[in-house]
């Protein structure tokens, strides 16, 4: 089966799933909040240093401060090129990176703290290296990186890096020696993934737009007087096209023509070949409806996973870590009962690695496998977790299973994991679980309209009742969004207010 991007692009909300032989693997979700900040340049000032945490709070506009640790402050004296080899960000597709601890640091046996290096209202350019989650505020880095199709620039550190994923010791040679001859001096660059066999020419057309892009951000650095926004990264369409369209993939599908029009341009601008490879999807069933994916999505906000033999895997997200519990289940086998939990464990190593990636699962993870009497038993399912996780973007460092059956691993964390991004704690139990948000609840609501309401019926009045507090936020926040439908299915849209309606709960009558 075909590998595919496949986007449903909404003013309110952008849904990229990245299907691999028919299996949703990744889900990227960028909503109109403005809230996207993963790789966004600011103006920052020092509001606070803290010597026993070996970091500072930085004011970069937002309602929140972020925080800088000291391994990520860029100075001149500061030996960045050994920080970064250290944090494998030289050598690693994604580029960002990131140390989970905060440390000092030292230079040829001299260190240095936090406090040598920041004060309170300096001034300093960063980057956002991390989401905010949940009470914590974005993680930020002085050590700049700017992103193109094929090459990453790096203008704080003076190094050449070549994606390890290009195995082909010729080609990283040739590619090493083209960006040193090419590249102006004191820059440093990454090759990515998708740079492999570029052309000279290709590699310095896109390094001499990354080059006049980083000028103009020192331009806007020097003209802004207060902690702002100076460099915006991509939408999430255009970012998927150059991060996750790669030479796996096999085509991207996209449902809106003001996005498809946006990517045929960027895609002639730095890769023509992909032209060919783009559709516009034009049917009548949702997008994620006709590729099955919306079904991927709602059992992913379900705690409880089924195996196909009957067993199943607990999900539980703490505020310290995940815990993820396997089960026997239904599962009985058919000879002894180590074969039957041998079994099952190792069918749950694979649905454990899809989730952790569908659900993009990070920090602390603790996996209770089935107890195991034997050694070699244990071992074969640890190496099978780490070669399930192989295809994974993510970073990942597995401890060896315990004579518990626990398995205790990480998994590098930038942005907020599916579930609290598609809900929020639920307001009917005092905060003991979920609910669907707002924000999801009025979107599937707009998709079960396209679905009922075809555009081909003109003219008629669409009824929808919906809880109040749906309703504050439709009249509120999502005016623009059925303003938008309305049009496009050629239907006034009449919210009504219910007040014995469960939040999540909503009638459409037509």
């Amino acid at each position: 089966m075909p590998n595919e991007l496949i986007i449903n692009a909404r003013p309110h909300e952008t849904r990229v799933a990245l299907v691999e032989n028919g299996v949703v693997v990744e889900l990227h979700i960028e909503r109109g909040t403005g809230q996207e900040l993963m790789g966004n340049i600011y103006r920052g000032r020092v509001v606070r240093v803290l010597p026993g945490m070996q970091a500072a709070f930085v004011e970069i506009g937002l309602e929140r401060t972020a925080f800088l640790y000291v391994s990520d402050v860029y100075n001149d004296f500061v030996d960045l090129e050994k920080i970064m080899l250290e944090n494998n960000k030289a050598n690693e597709d994604p580029y960002f990176t990131e140390s989970e601890t905060p440390q000092s640091g030292s230079l040829h046996g001299v260190s240095f703290q936090i406090e040598d290096l920041l004060h309170e209202g300096q001034t300093i350019m960063v980057q956002v290296a991390k989401e905010p989650i949940g009470t914590k505020g974005a993680r930020l880095t002085s050590h700049i990186s700017i992103p193109g199709r094929h090459l990453v620039l790096m203008p704080t550190v003076n190094h050449i890096g070549i994606s390890r994923r290009i195995e082909d010791r010729e080609e990283r040679e040739r590619l090493r020696g083209i960006i040193e001859e090419i590249r102006p001096s004191e820059l440093g660059f990454i090759v990515r993934t998708v740079g492999e066999s570029a052309s000279k020419e290709k590699l310095q057309s896109e390094m001499e737009f990354l080059v006049k892009l980083w000028a103009n951000i020192k331009v806007e650095m020097e003209k802004r007087s207060n902690p702002e926004l100076l460099h915006k990264d991509l939408s999430i369409s255009l970012r998927a096209v150059r991060d996750l369209f790669t030479r796996e993939v096999d085509r991207l599908i996209i449902d809106s023509m003001e996005e498809y029009e946006s990517i045929m341009e960027f895609i002639l601008a730095f890769e023509s070949r992909l032209r060919y490879s783009v559709k516009l999807y034009e049917g009548s069933e949702p997008i994620f409806d006709a590729f099955g994916i919306e079904m991927e999505i709602s059992r992913a906000l379900h705690n409880k996973i089924w195996l196909k033999s009957g067993g199943y895997i607990v999900i539980e997200m703490t505020e310290a870590l995940t815990a993820i519990d396997v089960n026997t289940g239904s599962y009985v086998g058919k000879r002894n009962p180590e074969e039957t939990i041998l079994k099952t464990n190792l069918e749950a190593v694979k649905e454990i690695a899809y989730q952790l990636r569908f659900r993009n699962i990070g920090g602390l993870i603790v996996i209770d496998f089935i107890d195991m009497e034997k050694k070699p038993n244990r071992e074969r399912v640890f190496l099978a977790l780490k070669e399930a996780l192989k295809k994974d973007k993510a970073k990942s460092t597995i401890l060896h299973m315990s004579d518990l059956g626990l398995i205790e691993m990480t998994r590098k964390r930038t942005r907020a994991n599916l579930n609290r991004l598609l809900t929020e704690p639920c307001f009917y139990c005092e905060g003991r679980g979920t609910v669907k948000s707002k924000e999801t609840i009025c979107y599937e609501l707009f998709r079960d309209l396209e679905r009922e309401c075809p555009a081909s019926e003109e003219g008629e009045n669409v009824h929808v009742l919906v809880n109040p507090e749906i309703d504050a936020v439709l009249r509120e926040d999502e005016q623009e969004s059925i303003i938008d439908l309305e049009k496009r299915l050629k239907k006034r849209i009449t919210i009504i207010a219910k007040r014995d309606f469960h939040v999540e709960q909503y009638e459409i009558s037509i």
